[in-house]
């Protein structure tokens, strides 16, 4: 079902066009969505980010990914070379099998854009964390749809109540959430009208 689901996502996809939003002079930044198959499912690779001062999503689970360099000739190299620097994947053959769509942080909407890359992995890969990266998870696109939820966390000073996926301890929200509801959403659709 994995194949079913991986070709129904590839059409929708396809018939979709992402929206930009990278103005000049805004830094810009890459994320992997690295989807590995499961038996009657896609799974999804998320990080659990390094204690970092100077990292304002310091702690946070997150997807594979960072900002551009110069020397990246477009955001797919960025993409490339961050999820090879922070978790020892070599996406240099494989095709992006999506772009999503362009994101700031609410929070600072200047500092940065991210462009999401989907990729599609034969397997799981062997994954080698760089220090900036203190942990990694693998989830079902299908038990990130339901555990959806809300959760209380400290934001700019203050208890905010945010949307979230859980995984266990580890809580999915803020703009790794952003990232990945439409995505997973889909999913869950795809999934339920099978």
């Amino acid at each position: 079902m994995s194949e079913w689901l991986l070709e129904r996502l590839r059409a929708e996809l396809r018939e979709r066009l992402p929206r930009r939003d990278a103005p000049e002079g805004v830094p810009q930044a890459a994320v992997a969505l690295l989807l590995a198959p499961l038996e009657g499912d896609l799974e999804l690779l998320l990080i659990r980010r390094s204690e970092h001062p100077l990292d304002p999503w310091s702690g946070h689970m997150a997807l594979p990914g960072g900002r551009r360099d110069e020397a990246d000739t477009d955001l797919l190299a960025t993409v490339r070379r961050e999820v090879s620097e922070e978790i020892g994947v070599e996406l240099g053959a494989l095709s992006a099998l999506a772009e999503l769509d362009d994101l700031r942080p609410v929070s600072a909407p200047a500092r940065v854009v991210v462009r999401p890359f989907v990729f599609e992995l034969p397997a799981r890969p062997v994954l080698a964390l760089s220090g900036e990266v203190a942990a990694a998870r693998w989830s079902s696109l299908l038990a990130l749809a339901s555990s959806s939820g809300e959760t209380d966390v400290r934001h700019l000073g203050a208890l905010r109540r945010m949307p979230c996926y859980r995984l266990g301890e580890d809580v999915v929200w803020g703009m790794t959430h952003r990232i990945l509801e439409p995505f997973v959403e889909l999913a869950r659709r795809l999934h339920s009208s099978r």
